[in-house]
This record gives C-alpha cells, structure tokens and sequence, in this order.
C-alpha cells in the first residue's frame, strides 16, 4: 500500500516479482520502460497502453487490453462500499480486512 501522494507504479516492479501469468495488462500510469523490461525478463507480455506522449509508442494487444476493463469494474463496485472508498482504517491490515469483506459480499451476489 502506498502513501495517498505516491504513484502506484512506484510499487509495479516489487509486485511484478509475485505475479503469475503471461502477460501484464496495466493502464497509461504504467507506461514507463522500467516495467515493461521487468515484465520481459519474467516473460510476461507487457499489455500496456502507451502514453500520449510517446513518440514510437509499441504495439498494444486489443484483445487482452479489453479484459482490464473487467478489473475497472469490480473497483468500480468495491468503492461502492464507504469503507472501502474513503479508507477510514489507519493500519493496512484492518484495511485489508474491509477489502477482504466487501469483495465477498460482491461475490456472493
């Protein structure tokens, strides 16, 4: 979990090291050549849709690229649930826990 001021992606190379699975799907806040050098050299394909600002930007697999938006929905669905969204917990491990709860709930429907 990172600090409200920090980027996510920050943490993409600590986590990249945990995943499974051959290929890494990551939003535009992930395009950076660090990760996906990473992702190569754990063989994952690196599906990640390129910035703007790129001048050579590399080729994006549509297909795969679609099933994140799967992910976008159910934190669509999880910040639903006020805890979850605002964060009310000051450890990480009773956060977690929410976390944990409300996506059983949203299983179970």
């Amino acid at each position: 979990m990172t600090p409200g001021q920090q980027h996510e992606s920050t943490m993409a190379e600590e986590l990249l090291v945990h995943a499974e699975g051959e290929a890494f799907i990551a939003d535009t806040g992930y395009d950076a050549e660090r990760i996906r050098t990473n992702a190569q050299k754990l063989e994952m394909k690196a599906v990640i849709h390129p910035h703007p600002s790129r001048k050579q930007p590399p080729p994006l697999d549509r297909a795969l690229y679609r099933l994140r938006y799967r992910v976008e929905c159910f934190f669509h669905d999880l910040k639903r649930f006020r805890a979850a969204a605002t964060r009310y917990d000051k450890t990480a491990t009773c956060y977690l826990a929410v976390l944990h709860v409300a996506s059983m709930l949203l299983w179970l429907r």
